[in-house]
């Protein structure tokens, strides 16, 4: 298809319009107008770009891109030259979907992860700037927190942190957002939520 068409059907897919992100979601780097062969990862690090190019990818969809708000204006120089250039030298081209993917309520990160748990019923769940960022809903089969704990490291394949006063307690409705939203534990406590599960966690959470 040509590039016009995929980057068409991302948008609409995920609706990034409805998000103010920390970073420009979409096409990041632009490359190849035909588009043959797509590789997928979660962050465009030199490791995956450098895969990309062996795989003769002439797209790469990521995650985390290589652009930030908060990094500002950026030189081509040192590493991050390093994973600009062999995009542009094989005209790969960059989409990055960062929050829109999180929160998309069927292949999104926390909807794919709360399909795995067994979590039925799911609906959109946190508030960043007026977007939800994840999904909320009901196990089939509620579960005390160490055995979510022990399902979760085993979907997830490493080790995982569980925070929690009481491991024996029943666990049926929770919230998920993935990524770095260890903070919005708070938004579970007040919509009554049984457990709250993300990807980063701060001592002082």
């Amino acid at each position: 298809m040509h590039r016009s068409e995929l980057n068409s059907y991302l948008e609409n897919t995920l609706q990034t319009q409805d998000f103010k992100d920390y970073c420009p979601n979409g096409l990041q780097v632009e490359g190849a107008t035909e588009i043959k062969k797509i590789a997928f990862a979660v962050s465009a690090t030199l490791d995956s770009i450098k895969q990309a190019v062996t795989l003769g990818a002439d797209t790469l969809i990521v995650h985390h891109g290589l652009f930030w708000y908060f990094q500002g204006a950026k030189t081509l120089t040192n590493s991050f030259a390093k994973r600009i250039y062999p995009l542009v030298q094989n005209n790969i081209n960059l989409f990055a979907y960062h929050l829109p993917l999180d929160a998309h309520p069927k292949i999104g990160n926390a909807a794919v992860l709360g399909k795995l748990l067994g979590i039925q019923q799911s609906s959109a769940f946190g508030n960043y700037k007026g977007s939800p960022t994840g999904i909320k809903g009901d196990l089939i089969k509620p579960i005390n927190a160490k055995e979510l704990s022990t399902k979760l490291q085993s979907i997830l394949n490493h080790d995982i942190i569980i925070a929690c006063p009481d491991e024996t307690q029943l666990i049926k409705s929770i919230g998920i957002i993935t990524g770095g939203a260890n903070k919005d534990w708070v938004l579970a406590q007040e919509a009554g939520l049984d457990a709250y599960i993300t990807g980063e966690i701060s001592e002082h959470d």
